[in-house]
């Protein structure tokens, strides 16, 4: 019986992935959230769509500087922006979010449909899966973690024309590349997440994304 399983994964390869166990953890995407998320396509990116959705070329990885991953679907739950963040709140109020969220224990979790726009990095959420790690500066992210991330993203890349993985830090460097929409010349963040040390170990393994972007 395992081995008719193992047969059939392979064949159907093309079609349904036999990828890593992904947990359903929906957070609200109501008509209000979809009508937020194009608006900040059209603003932000000059993108009119009828309906906020991606074709993904990069994943961007990122921590989550919560502690919790309950703490962390909390965050993303409500389609509006939380009035604490003042930092980002002028670029509208449309709330964060991301694809997936990984748990210390490498449990990976889907918060919303892979083809549908996340905020979750400037510039480019409109073409980029985003990966949120339980963890931070005071709680460092794990072998689990790592080992989920390399997993979700090989996975990812088999169903997507996904050229880059890159670390949220080097979100700039993409600017003045064909990939960079963001029209605000003023919005901006720094970002050191999810750290080099765990960038260079996922690209270690998948070694056919790109880090460095062609200008």
């Amino acid at each position: 019986m395992k081995k008719n399983v193992i047969y059939v994964c392979v064949i159907l390869t093309s079609f349904i992935s036999c990828g890593p166990k992904i947990i359903q953890e929906p957070i609200v995407f109501n008509e209000e959230r979809e009508g937020l998320t194009l608006e900040y396509m059209k603003e932000h990116y000059g993108l009119i769509q009828d309906e906020p959705t991606i074709v993904p070329r990069m994943v961007v990885v990122h921590w989550t500087e919560i502690p919790t991953l309950q703490k962390t679907i909390d965050a993303f739950y409500n389609e509006h922006l939380p009035s604490f963040r003042t930092g980002i709140a002028g670029a509208g109020s449309l709330n964060v979010s991301s694809q997936f969220v990984i748990d210390q224990d490498g449990t990976i979790y889907n918060l919303m449909p892979e083809t549908t726009m996340a905020r979750h990095v400037i510039g480019l959420n409109y073409c980029s899966i985003g990966i949120e790690n339980v963890g931070g500066s005071d709680l460092p992210l794990t072998k689990a973690q790592l080992k989920a991330n390399i997993k979700l993203i090989k996975y990812l890349k088999k169903k997507y024309p996904i050229e880059y993985v890159i670390g949220h830090y080097e979100y700039q460097l993409f600017e003045d590349t064909d990939l960079w929409l963001e029209k605000d010349d003023g919005y901006r963040t720094v970002k050191t997440d999810p750290n080099e040390e765990f960038v260079i170990a996922i690209r270690k393994e998948i070694k056919d994304l790109k880090a460095i972007p062609k200008k």
